[in-house]
C-alpha cells in the first residue's frame, strides 16, 4: 500500500525512526557488511521499498539506484536478482528512469537477459519496457534484444513467452522483428552445416 509522508510520520511518531533513517541504515548495512547473506537480505528489503513512490526521493538521495545498478555486475545471482527487481520497481518514475538511463542502465539490464534465474530475466524484460522513451527506444529495441525476445517468445515457459510477446508487439515494428528472424535463420543454417 502506498503511503504519504504525512501518514508515515503519523505512524512512526515523534520519536520513531523515520523512513529516510531506516533506508539510510539499510544502505549503510549493505556497504559495511562482509556477509553475502546479509547483503542479499538488505538488497531484497531495499528492492521492496523501491515500489513505493514516497521512497523515491529518499532512494535518490541515498544513491540506491546506483547500488541496484552496481549489483547487476555481481557474480552472485541473488544480488543480481534483487538489484534488477529494485530497478524494475523504481524505474517508472521519470527522475529515476532518467538516472538509470544516464548511468548505462540499458546495457546493464540487457546483460540480465542471459541470467539462469527466471525472475531476473522477467524483471529485466519488464525494466526494459519501463525504460522506453523516445530517446532510449532505439537502444532498447536494438537487434540483439529483439532477437532475444523472439527466442523468448517461443519458450515453453508461459510467463517468459507472454512477456516477450508483449515486448515485441508493443515496442518493435515489423521490420525489426523480420531482421531478428533473419538472424535466427542464418544461425540455424550455420549450425546445421557445421
Amino acid at each position: 500500500m502506498f503511503s504519504s509522508k504525512e501518514q508515515l510520520q503519523k505512524r512512526t511518531g515523534p520519536h520513531g525512526i523515520g523512513r529516510f533513517s531506516y533506508l539510510q541504515s539499510l544502505v549503510t548495512e549493505f556497504q559495511d557488511t562482509d556477509s553475502l547473506e546479509s547483503k542479499q537480505e538488505v538488497l531484497a528489503n531495499l528492492a521492496n521499498f523501491a515500489y513505493d513512490p514516497v521512497n523515491y526521493e529518499y532512494m535518490r538521495t541515498l544513491n540506491v539506484i546506483d547500488l541496484f545498478l552496481d549489483c547487476l555486475d555481481e557474480s552472485d545471482e541473488k544480488l543480481v536478482e534483487f538489484g534488477i527487481g529494485g530497478l524494475c520497481n523504481i524505474c517508472l518514475d521519470k527522475s529515476n528512469k532518467e538516472e538509470i538511463l544516464k548511468n548505462n542502465g540499458v546495457k546493464l539490464v540487457m546483460k540480465c537477459l542471459s541470467s539462469p534465474c527466471e525472475e531476473t530475466v522477467l524483471s529485466a524484460i519488464t525494466t526494459l519496457m519501463f525504460l522506453v522513451t523516445p530517446v532510449s527506444k532505439a537502444d532498447i529495441t536494438c537487434l540483439p534484444i529483439v532477437e532475444c525476445m523472439l527466442r523468448f517468445s517461443e519458450s515453453k515457459n508461459t510467463r517468459l513467452s507472454n512477456l516477450a510477446k508483449v515486448f515485441l508487439e508493443d515496442y518493435c515494428d515489423k521490420s525489426q522483428i523480420e531482421a531478428a528472424r533473419q538472424v535466427q535463420e542464418r544461425m540455424r543454417t550455420q549450425n546445421s552445416s557445421s
